[in-house]
């Protein structure tokens, strides 16, 4: 795609972002993060088209006019349905938001409302109390105290597997980091005694700088971002470029995500969200760190992920 095209697939996914309301001030900073950051690896002019869609000079009428190839048009339709569908509800303005894009995109119904669906089974994997709930106090079953030895093995298998998903080339692919994430944090929850919902671990995300909408546009910037690098090799090869781009972020979000939770749970929830943000910033460059050294297992992990399979992947986790 030409930069032009890239911009213009960002602004649909910032304008799916936006799309249900409610998007909060710190995701609205964590998506300006994602365009100056982009900008900074070699896609120019993404920061103004994040601004333009803020203030509003950059319709999705405008964005979708500049895609003039069917490639570019699904691509920039199933990203926009990663970010709506990234917190696992779908809003009757997100609903109306996908209908018109799909419209204005020219994208078929059959395959878009296929592709919706095998979304709406990946976000909807990981957590199997009730999705529905929105508390922010989970239920304590029985406090325990897990095996640390094990728990630091369940943290950086989660990590591999999203390091290695974000190599494959398949939007799907994508779509299953966040719900990892997410299944990660319940299980960690559950490791010690705590019965978490839907709504209790995207408020955990949200609170430690990782939330959902953010993530999922940040996913979308990547992937724009690893097309410079695409040319250079299909499939895993173009993934490598990418995770080199990225500096292993998938894998650095989600060992830090593991970790404070492991923190925060094991401490019976007796951290305030300053020291969560801290602690998720600080083991964030550690993780960073790490990518390095765990490369070539992400990359052997990925050869072996079956990506017709991914919502049995999630939902069984590594």
């Amino acid at each position: 795609m030409t930069d032009r095209e890239k911009s213009a697939v960002l602004a649909i996914a910032i304008h799916a972002a936006f799309s249900d309301g409610v998007t909060s001030d710190v995701e609205r900073e964590q998506i300006r993060r994602v365009a100056d950051g982009l900008a900074e690896g070699g896609v120019q002019g993404l920061p103004s088209a994040y601004q333009a869609v803020l203030v509003g000079n950059r319709t999705v009428e405008d964005a979708a006019s500049a895609l003039t190839t069917p490639q570019a048009r699904r691509f920039a339709y199933e990203m926009a349905v990663a970010v709506a569908e990234a917190d696992g509800v779908r809003t009757e303005a997100e609903r109306a938001f996908l209908e018109r894009l799909r419209g204005l995109l020219g994208i078929e119904t059959a395959p878009a409302a296929e592709f919706e669906r095998q979304t709406r089974a990946i976000v909807a994997a990981p957590i199997p109390t009730n999705v529905a709930a929105t508390t922010a106090v989970p239920t304590v079953a029985s406090p325990r105290t897990p095996d640390p030895a094990g728990l630091d093995a369940k943290i950086l298998d989660y990590a591999i597997l999203t390091g290695a998903l974000e190599l494959l080339p398949e939007s799907l692919a994508t779509m299953a980091i966040i719900p990892l994430q997410m299944k990660l944090v319940y299980e960690v929850g559950l490791s010690h005694g705590y019965e978490l919902d839907r709504g209790h671990v995207t408020e955990l995300l949200a609170t430690v700088g990782a939330g959902v909408t953010g993530q999922a546009v940040e996913q979308v910037g990547r992937r724009i971002l690893g097309g410079i690098l695409g040319a250079l090799g299909g499939g895993i090869l173009g993934g490598l470029g990418r995770q080199a781009v990225s500096s292993g972020v998938s894998f650095a979000t989600t060992y830090a995500l593991g970790q404070v939770a492991r923190e925060y749970y094991g401490s019976g929830r007796q951290i305030d969200a300053a020291r969560l943000k801290a602690v998720f910033q600080r083991m964030l460059e550690e993780a960073r760190g790490k990518a390095g050294q765990y490369s070539g297992q992400i990359a052997a992990k990925a050869r072996t992920i079956d990506t017709a399979s991914l919502a049995a992947l999630v939902k069984r986790g590594p």
